[in-house]
């Protein structure tokens, strides 16, 4: 029923260009855990002759349509990285924009995720959010703690070695506190310090980078080190279903060894 309906919100060749994937690649299922840094969004406003704004609301468009190919992908998690701690640094405008963008569209969009299942998560430090985020993410996170489908995981206000940093924090309270031994600080220690925000997600099996930039800057720096990663050239308002499909289907020709 979950992918009648999402077919439905999809166009005509984005649903033929999942349903080839799926004829293509037989194991198409056991890809679990897609990490996306939706880059591109003031370059492809700039190509146009665009406010950079612009772009940002084409890309949140671009969004939507991702989700709704993921359910029907059936993959269990979708990680976004929607704003890094580093993005503090563009101007007063942009950020507003950016916050109140975030806040409208997941407000407008909560009940259709709800449909689809979707349960949403989010990474980062949310106190430096303004109030009126916090309360957005707050009332999705708790609207959709219940839904079974989609985790939807939401990097904002993220960054990794933020992450990194906080968990070492808190082990180093643990060990103060007599509560943990060094010598019994494992790697699943750090794992489970870490912002996964509840259930324990797998580590992303693919990570994609829009806009032609290759590297990870600063985004599940722990979680990827054994991730296979994709870059394309392709601006995220750009990056169609049948791109996704094609960045998905390198992730079947590729053979992950883990180090053997």
């Amino acid at each position: 029923m979950l992918n009648l309906l999402s077919s439905s919100l999809l166009k005509p060749d984005a649903t033929h260009a999942l349903d080839a994937f799926k004829q293509r690649h037989h194991d198409w299922q056991t890809l679990r855990h897609v990490a996306i840094i939706m880059d591109g969004n003031r370059r492809w406003a700039k190509e146009r002759m665009m406010p950079s704004l612009l772009g940002h609301k084409e890309g949140s468009k671009r969004l939507k349509e991702i989700i709704t190919a993921s359910t029907i992908l059936e993959l269990e998690t979708l990680t976004t990285y929607a704003f890094s701690t580093e993005n503090w640094q563009r101007s007063d405008e942009e950020v507003s924009y950016l916050m109140k963008l975030m806040a409208d569209v997941l407000s407008q969009d909560l009940k259709g995720l709800a449909d689809l299942g979707v349960c949403i998560k989010v990474l980062g430090q949310q106190d430096a959010l303004p109030s009126y985020l916090k309360d957005v993410l707050q009332h999705a996170e708790a609207e959709s703690a219940t839904n079974t489908g989609l985790h939807l995981q939401l990097a904002i206000n993220y960054g990794g070695r933020a992450e990194v940093t906080d968990a070492v924090k808190r082990i180093a309270t643990l060990v103060k506190d007599g509560v943990l031994l060094p010598d019994e600080i494992t790697e699943a220690t750090i794992e489970s310090q870490l912002t996964r925000c509840g259930t324990v997600l797998p580590e992303p099996d693919l990570v994609i980078r829009t806009s032609g930039e290759q590297r990870l800057s600063n985004f599940l720096i722990w979680q990827s080190a054994y991730s296979e990663l994709y870059f394309t050239p392709v601006t995220w308002p750009d990056f169609t279903v049948q791109q996704y499909c094609d960045a998905l289907g390198t992730y079947f020709n590729r053979k992950r060894r883990f180090g053997r």
